[in-house]
């Protein structure tokens, strides 16, 4: 058997060396790579833990949101039928009392309430004016109060529409016309409502008077000024209208 050279044994123990660095390096390799592994794991397992959670609580606010969405819609629907059954109950009444209304009335009180609407469809009244002709018709005062008092009429829009007919056939200064309103049973707030609410020009309406004036009587200017004025006219419009119709 031959002996070893010592450059043999030093290649040996070097070759040893090294694989036992590689084997330690491998076993390393190993090491991280199970941690590497495990770390994924790990991560990938607190991702689907997360995705889980948000995934659940996307579920509860969607059954939240579709719960209270349903609450919503089933006061809204109750709301509704309330109001329908209230609006229904309210008509009901209306037309019985109505319906009773019209069979405790005499026949006295029937034609004037039918006579009174009549008068709407050719004339403005106001509610003093209709029962003054509901009496000149023959009605007695109880029987023509009764049916202005149960005929629906807006008095305020009688009262423009009177102011608007006066216009149509005569001239008016502002207080004039007024003063014409209440006279014919309009008080003194509808018919000043009345007043504002038409389209008027005022001079124009003392020239009309001026001409009117002058068809049937003989003036002088100053005359003439002074009768626009007692009209209601200012003396402004009163000079203004005497001057258009030459004096």
């Amino acid at each position: 058997m031959s002996a070893c050279s010592e450059d043999d044994v030093a290649t040996s123990t070097n070759e040893n060396t090294n694989s036992l660095n590689n084997e330690s390096n491998v076993s390393e390799m190993n090491e991280n790579n199970v941690n590497n592994e495990l770390n994924e794991n790990n991560e990938n397992s607190e991702n689907n833990d997360v995705e889980e959670n948000n995934a659940n609580n996307n579920e509860e606010e969607e059954l939240a949101n579709n719960e209270n969405n349903t609450n919503e819609e089933e006061a809204s629907e109750s709301d509704n039928n309330n109001s329908e059954e209230n609006t229904t109950e309210e008509e009901v009444v209306e037309e019985i009392e109505e319906e009773t209304a019209e069979e405790s009335l005499t026949v006295s009180q029937e034609n004037a309430i039918r006579k009174a609407k009549d008068y709407f469809n050719y004339s403005a009244f106001s509610k003093s004016g209709l029962i003054d002709q509901l009496e000149f018709e023959g009605f007695d005062t109880e029987d023509a109060t009764f049916a202005v008092e149960n005929i629906e009429v807006d008095w305020r829009e009688q009262a423009v529409l009177s102011a608007e007919q006066y216009l149509d056939y005569s001239a008016f200064s502002r207080s004039g016309l007024v003063d014409q309103l209440e006279f014919e049973g309009f008080d003194n707030e509808d018919a000043t409502f009345a007043v504002e609410n038409i389209e008027v020009d005022w001079r124009e309406q003392a020239v009309i008077m001026a001409e009117q004036y002058l068809d049937y009587s003989a003036f002088s200017r100053s005359g003439l000024i002074e009768q626009l004025e007692f009209e209601g006219f200012s003396t402004e419009d009163a000079t203004y209208a005497v001057d258009q119709v030459g004096l």
